[in-house]
């Protein structure tokens, strides 16, 4: 059994201004840091062998600041851990895009560019099919929210998953031969510690 942890970046500027963010570069705000720090405290009780971040400035430097609270954990980036790509809706907020494309803007994503979820889901899996053929049984994933909730739902289609993912949320899941197990969804608790 492999034992797969997700965890989303820490808050950004854009996430509290509601900007799309994608393949956008934009680095964590200092709470983004407080939280990053705060979920690494969390993450220095349990068994993680090593860490996996998108390389995007956010994911990366909140799984630097769990690594510093975890030391000798390797670190290892991997493009397909990158946010789903938004295209032209990279650096709008809701008013934006209602305003350039219509009310009915969702309608129009292919045209605009958006990575389709197949193809994000996609890069997903192979990264874990390749995971699941490392020696490491505790593996921490360092990603995005849209990546994340979009992953979690192919994964594990039967459980009920649609919730907003939050910034610096600790989700587990456990991969069987036969099943994969969602033992922790969308946890927030180190932030009210």
């Amino acid at each position: 059994m492999k034992r797969i942890g997700f965890v989303r970046h820490g808050v950004t500027a854009w996430n509290k201004e509601r900007k799309w963010q994608g393949h956008s570069d934009i680095p964590l705000d200092p709470e983004g840091i407080v939280e990053a720090e705060k979920a690494a405290v969390r993450l220095a009780d349990e068994d993680w062998e090593i860490i996996y971040a998108s390389p995007l400035k956010r994911a990366l430097r909140t799984a630097e600041i769990i690594r510093e609270a975890n030391p000798g954990i390797r670190l290892v980036t991997d493009d397909r851990l990158m946010e789903v790509y938004g295209g032209q809706l990279e650096g709008t907020t809701e008013q934006d895009r209602v305003e350039k494309w219509g009310a009915e803007w969702r309608s129009l994503l292919p045209s605009l560019g958006m990575e389709p979820d197949e193809d994000m889901v996609g890069r997903g899996v192979a990264l874990l099919e390749e995971i699941r053929k490392r020696p490491e049984n505790n593996v921490l994933l360092v990603s995005h929210g849209g990546f994340i909730r979009r992953l979690l739902q192919a994964l594990v289609p039967d459980q009920e998953l649609s919730h907003r993912i939050l910034n610096t949320s600790v989700t587990v899941v456990e991969m069987h031969e036969d099943r994969n197990v969602c033992t922790l969804y969308n946890c927030t608790k180190h932030l009210n510690a």
